[in-house]
């Protein structure tokens, strides 16, 4: 049996359509560098911006949120069509990196209140919240033919980690959800922030010695 989804004013609605937009934004650049045509950037754009979201849902038994919310396609074809008229000068350089940072954050903590929303207990909770917001970049660099964000060095998974980990741990606390979700987005944001600033990472496995 379904739970009903309760409501988060201007948080929910506003996180929900930040991630998804900006996952769209960055899914239609990646198809934009590589001078593809308009379909191409709909197509990524569509694909980026739902994918971490169908996977959660399919998870955690929800209906599919943009089978049943038109807005939800629409946002992600009219971000493509802003990517497509806008100058090529505005997108150089690591735009699609901070373009993705934001939605990482956002669809991370989107993703948390979700699955706990219908019954999902607070640590599997924040893992659907990180897979709600990789989910989709992943698939737009295995469409590019690019090395997976999660594979380069610095910090990706773990910016989400953050922000899906701390709104759950303030939730559990008892802040209330709007702030509990704007301060863990943020949080993850910055994290993610440094990580492309600094380019900051985490130690990797060198093997037996």
């Amino acid at each position: 049996m379904l739970h009903p989804l309760p409501m988060l004013p201007a948080a929910s609605s506003w996180l929900d359509l930040v991630g998804l937009a900006v996952f769209a934004a960055s899914g239609a650049l990646a198809a934009a560098k590589r001078a593809q045509t308009m379909v191409t950037l709909c197509f990524f754009a569509l694909i980026t911006g739902v994918g971490g979201g169908t996977v959660r849902d399919l998870l955690i038994g929800a209906p599919v949120f943009w089978l049943h919310d038109s807005r939800a396609a629409a946002v992600c074809l009219a971000m493509a069509v802003v990517i497509w008229i806008t100058p090529e000068r505005w997108w150089r350089g690591a735009a699609l990196d901070w373009i993705d940072a934001v939605g990482l954050a956002a669809y991370a903590v989107f993703g948390a209140f979700k699955a706990s929303s219908y019954g999902v207990p607070p640590v599997p909770a924040a893992v659907i919240g990180v897979l709600s917001a990789c989910v989709g970049g992943i698939i737009r660099d295995m469409l590019a033919g690019e090395p997976s964000i999660i594979m380069r060095p610095e910090l990706y998974v773990t910016a989400a980690a953050l922000a899906s980990a701390s709104y759950i741990a303030l939730r559990e606390i008892g802040l209330e959800t709007m702030p509990a979700a704007v301060i863990a987005a943020t949080a993850g944001f910055l994290l993610r922030a440094a990580a492309i600033h600094l380019h900051l990472s985490l130690p990797a496995y060198r093997g037996r010695r």
